[in-house]
């Protein structure tokens, strides 16, 4: 089902950032995002608690598309307004759609969430925010404005990743053993203090925008890497990412551990090894917009 997916996102994520010609751009990891961890999102999508199928999809914050694709996917009788600040992403979005014939079934929206105006999102009946909402500067506003858009009855996942994904044994490098770890360790301190939601338990503040929380399902993702080109990309483009923001909070001597994986022409690139592996969480949080009672 995925396939046609994996194929195009394959070729837009491998167009040249890997040969040494500097960091892969936000959009380029996730489109490898999307591909590598497919399969757990479609299972996502098909846990949710839904009495019907849905019509009307909102996907806040859907970046290049991996929620908006497998909602389509999974409801083939929905059309999907995807919303994201990005021109950029949306236009990747824009330019999947129509290479999966599913252009129809596509509004895009760009807007900051934010803002204390949103876009009319119609009556959606259900709302998907996968890694968006730790972004959000006020999330309680997010969560109302949410809950006053949706269909009485209506539902809302929010998914979220525990941190970057870990892609290394512990044991390496060979000459830096642990050196993934203190690498995510400053990455998480410095995230801490820009994105005090990441990692936050997501129930209480559904209940308290006016939610009843259905489920709750944390997915442990671990898939072995060793034959998946993508999946050596994808993790040469998260670590240039946390590369980027943390250079000067480790230590010299893992630094240049660092640059040598992602030295793609040198013997030590993080893209000539075969013990990758894809290690991180996602939970997901399916909560209710109660529909009023008959009387």
């Amino acid at each position: 089902m995925h396939q046609p997916h994996t194929h195009t996102t394959h070729h837009d994520a491998s167009s040249g950032h890997h040969h040494g010609q500097g960091p892969a751009s936000q959009a380029d990891i996730l489109d490898l995002d999307a591909e590598v961890l497919a399969e757990h999102t479609a299972s996502i999508t098909a846990w949710l608690p839904l009495h019907t199928g849905p019509r009307h999809i909102v996907d806040l914050g859907c970046g290049t598309g991996a929620g908006t694709f497998a909602l389509l996917d999974r409801f083939p009788d929905a059309h999907v307004t995807a919303v994201d600040a990005s021109a950029e992403h949306l236009q990747r979005l824009r330019t999947k759609a129509c290479a999966r014939g599913v252009q129809e079934r596509v509004r895009t929206a760009q807007a900051d969430l934010d803002e204390a105006a949103w876009p009319d999102l119609g009556s959606p009946d259900l709302v998907w925010a996968s890694a968006s909402m730790h972004h959000m500067a006020n999330p309680d506003h997010a969560l109302r404005n949410v809950h006053d858009a949706l269909a009485p009855g209506g539902l809302f996942a929010v998914v979220e990743l525990a941190g970057h994904p870990r892609f290394l044994p512990e044991n390496a490098p060979k000459d830096r053993p642990g050196l993934e770890g203190r690498v995510h360790a400053a990455a998480d301190r410095l995230q801490a203090e820009h994105m005090p939601h990441r990692g936050a338990d997501w129930g209480p503040m559904l209940t308290a925008a006016g939610f009843t929380v259905e489920g709750e399902r944390t997915i442990a993702v671990n898939i072995e890497g060793s034959r998946s080109e993508a999946i050596g990309l994808y993790a040469l483009g998260v670590l240039q990412r946390i590369r980027s923001v943390i250079a000067e909070r480790i230590s010299p001597e893992d630094l240049t551990a660092l640059d040598q994986l992602l030295d793609t022409s040198g013997p030590h690139s993080i893209l000539r090894r075969d013990d990758l592996t894809v290690r991180t969480e996602r939970t997901v949080w399916a909560a209710r917009r109660t529909a009023p009672q008959q009387g």
